[in-house]
């Protein structure tokens, strides 16, 4: 059994790898989570009925099947009933639930290390004894006590600090995962609002020192303790104490991290968070030498982290800031309060025109797009210009909408060919020769404040730099700032001219009207 259920599972490590390298392509993406997905069924169901420990079998089925009908039925209901602009809640939601199963996995752990070390330790206690008689009888120079003290010695300097590192890995990034994801899915569901206080850089330096020292404390004394386990002395009950003030601080490091973090920086937490639960998940594939589950954690937490390190990259943000909770935030620089010129507004009839007599335009979507469910009209207007002879491409931010990857996958649920989506490098070398840029919802990332305004928050950030186009024209419902609370030089250009309105019925209205012209 344990030879086929070893089969098993590189099969499911096999699926999770040709998964992955399936999602790194539009076009076979959707196939590539139905791989992986296979692969972890295949895996759920042969450590069910084939999984052995000690010749025994798992038990317990109904509990089993039971978690295994109440969980599917709650994520195919919620996968089923989200809207695509809730995509990043339930993605968020759903990544905190990961957190919270590797952190219930070390607490789980750390019982069964201390149950075990118990027995271990009153069996040492009791040769303890017997060594102790055998100096009175025989002295400290006979080979019987040599031996008895050689076996002593090895029980009692027997190394638990192994295991017990991986168990406080797998609890520290758990909760603060799961914690962070909680505080991350209010936030994008409005609520949970930004909140920062005087100092929060070093309250939160502190708490992660805590984290620290508390962990180091365990490691150390852990082969000290671990005789106590089985008597429930004070001592291993302060060591348990230890434990479970790790996990108390851990959840609430989450919580500091996450809350003054502004919605337009939510793409690089949710992917730093995933990472997090895929190397809490590994580690919970440690601890039970499962390998496709280490595969999995190993898989997530690496690509989570690469992807982290594109979106910092993407938003000219530190990777350190980050994970010290200065990141993103609501900030207002000097450029909020800046005088703008006056912006001017475009007729319906003339953005048609524009539009169908161009020779390329380029569209840019973003979490306005999203909000108006305006994909599929926006599909139709693609549609509608390429019949009248018109080069039409997607410019795409890397962090455009509220997870990574929010444009492509609303643009796929469209049908919107997977090649005519420009990545922002791709989208900016294009744009000089682009007659026409249509923005829909889009505001920061296309602000040229980032590269022109040193007081501004958003300096430094790449852009899609869109007014090198030779006319832009924007759709929003007004005039009110993004998310980083400052107004778009952008608007304020002589080549950009403003469409006011709902993103959906904005382009249902220009769509009749590209029809006439």
């Amino acid at each position: 059994m344990s030879s086929i259920l070893s089969i098993i599972y590189l099969i499911g490590s096999v699926t999770f790898i040709l998964g992955l390298k399936m999602l790194s392509k539009p076009d076979t993406a959707r196939k590539g989570n139905l791989v992986a997905a296979a692969g972890m069924g295949l895996a759920i169901i042969g450590t069910i009925f084939l999984y052995e420990s000690e010749g025994a079998k798992l038990h317990n089925y109904g509990w089993i099947f039971g978690g295994l009908l109440i969980g599917s039925v709650i994520g195919v209901m919620a996968a089923k009933k989200v809207k695509m602009t809730a995509m990043p809640e339930m993605v968020s939601m759903f990544n905190g639930m990961g957190g919270a199963c590797a952190a219930l996995i070390s607490i789980i752990e750390f019982g069964h290390l201390a149950g075990n070390s118990g027995s271990e330790g009153a069996a040492a206690m009791i040769k303890m004894h017997q060594v102790g008689d055998m100096i009175d009888q025989l002295g400290t120079g006979s080979k019987a006590f040599m031996e008895q003290r050689d076996l002593l010695q090895a029980m009692f300097t027997m190394d638990y600090r192994g295991t017990l590192l991986i168990i406080l890995l797998g609890l520290i990034i758990g909760s603060v995962s799961f914690a962070g994801s909680v505080i991350a899915w209010g936030k994008l569901n409005g609520r949970v609002k930004d909140f920062a206080f005087p100092a929060q850089h070093i309250v939160n330096m502190i708490v992660l020192g805590v984290i620290v020292l508390l962990a180091a404390a365990l490691l150390i004394h852990v082969n000290d303790v671990y005789p106590l386990w089985a008597h429930g002395g004070g001592t291993a009950t302060g060591f348990n104490l230890l434990f479970y003030g790790l996990l108390i601080v851990s959840l609430i490091y989450g919580i500091l991290f996450v809350l003054p973090i502004g919605g337009a920086d939510m793409p690089v937490v949710i992917s730093l968070l995933n990472s997090f639960t895929g190397v809490a998940a590994a580690f919970g594939g440690f601890l039970y030498d499962n390998p496709v589950m280490l595969t999995g954690g190993i898989l997530v937490g690496s690509a989570g982290t690469i992807l982290t390190i594109l979106m910092c990259k993407a938003m000219n943000r530190s990777l350190k800031n980050v994970l010290i909770g200065s990141f993103g935030g609501n900030k207002t620089g000097a450029v909020a309060g800046k005088e703008q010129g006056a912006y001017k507004e475009i007729s319906l009839s003339d953005a048609a025109v524009v539009l169908a007599y161009a020779n390329k335009v380029m569209i840019v979507p973003g979490y306005g797009l999203a909000v108006a469910q305006a994909q599929h009209v926006c599909h139709e207007l693609e549609k509608l210009l390429e019949e009248k002879g018109v080069d039409v491409k997607y410019a795409i931010h890397p962090v455009a909408g509220r997870m990574p990857g929010h444009m492509n996958v609303l643009l796929a649920e469209a049908d919107v060919s997977y090649d005519k989506l420009l990545e922002m490098e791709e989208a900016n070398a294009e744009l000089p020769t682009t007659d026409a840029v249509l923005v829909l919802g889009a505001n920061d990332v296309v602000n040229p404040a980032a590269k022109t305004d040193a007081t501004s928050p958003i300096y430094g950030m790449p852009i899609l730099e869109v007014e090198n186009a030779k006319v832009v024209i924007v759709n929003k419902r007004s005039m009110k700032p993004g998310y980083a609370g400052i107004e778009n030089d952008l608007f304020f250009q002589p080549k950009t001219s403003m469409l006011f309105g709902d993103a959906k019925k904005v382009l249902q209205q220009l769509v009749a009207e590209i029809k006439q012209v």
